[in-house]
């Protein structure tokens, strides 16, 4: 996750209202917040998340508010003056907030206590009622309309006059006062956090304030299960990354480790699952644009400068070399010139070939070769014909895109299967129709559109081919499914691409899809199907039973999964005041929510016996009684 706004990346920023709105950071443009007012994006761009912005007052000529970053001391201002003060007579009602108050609380840098300057006496009691707020405040709509359009200094002004014209401000308790502080604050104060788009954000934003069932009401408790149960996790590099690896140790790599990390997934919230399965593997979010060293500098470029438009290269200076060279000893003026000198030769040759012609022996890519990772990996399988993977939009992947973006993680650790090609591949055009190989020389004679096409056919099959291919091979570490689908034929076709002990994940809005498919691996089928198998079944070997369609008594094998459960989980907020500590009654509603959790195993062949040197009972109480 990246701890700076990039550019041209999702963002929300929550309002002093509560409500949060997502919107992409596009540099120099205009972000417009409605009534609270306007600012230019590249404001907030490259600096860190979770700060609280302040819009002030336009300036003569302008047509933007600029932004100011408010402090955690004025953030927190009232709550450490509350904590600190020790003057309140006993039996008097705290200052608290009640539920969302305490976290959507944005203090304006006013005191509870008001004291009038002139005569010093206290506004504020406590020992009295609380009374309506709305009969006794003096300020009427036109003159808070009229503070508006003067600049009232980010909305405080406006808090602080409505506080003070109110006339029954001296007959609130402590209490009440808080919470009508709060109210005004809420309606007039100009601020807003900017927090990152991470999958928590995304699930609550889509939960919360869109359209839930897109998601399958899957609350970030079960996201959270999910990814537990399943043991999803950074699994390792790739072995074709690791060039300087010696041969040895990639050999006992290989052996070790079966299932280098790869799980299986069918997901139909949208892309939600993948993004928090991705996000624990280290594989959501794009790199870093820039990249600094440690003295925050950056460092010298690797590739040569570019040109411009007439050709020549654009002239650059290393101002970094240079104060290395001031700075440091004086053998490092030798390593700086022939960094120079490298420099210098590497722009000749690459003048040189721009300046070649195009020959026949010139190196191109291969078609046939697979951009596809073979560690860490998520194999989605879908029901169309392309994935609804539409919220990895938000982290700059696009699925549907015909060119997508190379340097982003998922490009190479992301592929997906439909059911048809997963089962019956066969049937698939695209997987069997494989592109004939043209000569060099056919290829000379089409077009430069014929070629085009030819090499993405090419390509698209051989990336399909892989795809298909690994897939049907197995040995995946991991099984998380977030679908509609009856689980029990999910589960038929899945579970013998499984490698013994992968765990098994499932989530359902209901709970009857779930005991459905427990009752099919339960403890009794098990022994039905060991003390009885089916007609069916008789002669076949273990891998002929891995893929058994299965029939009214016995839908899937209940031999392969092991461990089947049922549970589910809700995070309730709870208001904690002394007296009057009790559940929030206002939480959504919505699906409760379910996870069957499994693992697979691979069943003994033959009779299992148990065997060893058997001590008789007698023997050991002898021994006994002589000691």
């Amino acid at each position: 996750m990246h701890s700076l706004v990039q550019p041209h990346a999702w963002v929300a920023l929550k309002l002093p209202s509560g409500n949060i709105r997502v919107l992409q950071v596009a540099p120099n443009t205009t972000i417009s917040l409605g009534k609270y007012g306007s600012f230019p994006s590249n404001l907030i761009i490259d600096r860190p998340y979770h700060l609280t912005y302040e819009l002030q007052d336009k300036n003569p000529g302008e047509t933007f508010n600029r932004l100011r970053i408010v402090p955690a001391s004025e953030l927190y201002s009232d709550i450490l003056s509350s904590s600190a003060s020790t003057s309140s007579p006993e039996g008097e009602t705290p200052i608290t907030n009640d539920g969302d108050d305490v976290e959507n609380a944005l203090s304006t840098g006013i005191e509870y206590s008001l004291v009038d300057p002139e005569s010093g006496a206290v506004l504020a009691r406590t020992d009295r009622a609380e009374l309506d707020a709305s009969a006794r405040q003096t300020l009427s709509n036109q003159d808070i309309e009229a503070l508006k359009k003067d600049g009232t200094d980010a909305g405080r002004d406006i808090i602080a006059k409505l506080m003070l014209s109110h006339t029954a401000i001296d007959q609130k308790t402590q209490y009440s006062l808080a919470k009508y502080k709060l109210l005004k604050t809420k309606k007039y104060i100009r601020r807003f956090c900017v927090l990152p788009m991470d999958v928590p954000m995304l699930a609550h934003w889509q939960l919360e304030m869109k359209d839930a069932s897109k998601i399958l009401d899957m609350r970030e408790e079960m996201i959270a299960l999910l990814g537990c149960w399943a043991n999803v996790h950074f699994g390792g590099e790739d072995r074709c990354e690791n060039e300087g690896a010696p041969e040895v140790q990639e050999r006992e790599q290989k052996e070790s480790e079966q299932t280098p990390g790869r799980w299986l997934v069918v997901d139909d919230t949208g892309g939600l699952l993948v993004a928090a399965m991705a996000e624990r593997m280290g594989i959501l979010y794009p790199p870093d644009r820039k990249v600094s060293t440690k003295d925050g500098k950056n460092p010298a470029p690797t590739s040569p400068p570019p040109t411009e438009s007439s050709g020549h290269p654009a002239a650059s200076t290393n101002k970094d070399e240079l104060s290395l060279k001031m700075s440091d000893e004086q053998g490092d003026v030798e390593i700086e010139t022939k960094t120079q000198e490298q420099h210098t030769t590497e722009l000749k040759s690459s003048q040189d070939v721009r300046k070649a012609p195009h020959t026949d022996d010139k190196p191109r890519n291969d078609d046939l070769q697979v951009p596809f990772a073979q560690a860490n990996t998520l194999t989605v399988i879908h029901a169309n014909q392309q994935p609804n993977l539409t919220f990895l939009r938000d982290y700059g992947f696009d699925i549907t895109s015909p060119s997508p973006v190379i340097d982003h993680p998922l490009a190479k650790h992301l592929m997906t299967i439909s059911w048809l090609q997963l089962l019956e591949p066969d049937l698939d055009p695209t997987y069997n129709s494989e592109v004939p190989n043209a000569s060099f020389e056919v290829l000379r004679s089409w077009k430069a559109n014929r070629r085009g096409n030819y090499h993405r056919k090419r390509r698209r099959w051989a990336r399909i081919r892989h795809v298909v291919d690994a897939t049907r091979g197995g040995d995946f570490s991991g099984l998380v499914v977030a679908s509609t689908m009856d689980p029990i034929s999910i589960m038929r076709h899945a579970v013998p691409l499984l490698a013994g002990g992968a765990p098994i994940a499932i989530y359902s809005q209901s709970i009857e899809p779930l005991s459905a498919l427990a009752d099919c691996y339960s403890i009794g089928r098990r022994a039905a199907w060991v003390a009885s198998p089916p007609a069916e079944a008789a002669g076949m070997t273990p891998e002929e039973l891995e893929q058994w369609p299965g029939n009214d008594e016995f839908p899937v094998n209940p031999s392969l999964v092991l461990g089947a459960a049922l549970q589910t989980s809700r995070v309730r907020r709870w208001q904690v005041l002394p007296g009057r500590t009790h559940p929030l009654m206002t939480s959504r509603g919505g699906a409760e929510g379910y996870v069957f959790t499994a693992w697979r195993v691979k069943p003994a062949e033959g009779r299992v016996e148990a065997r060893g040197k058997a001590r008789p009972k007698r023997r050991k109480v002898e021994e006994n009684a002589r000691e």
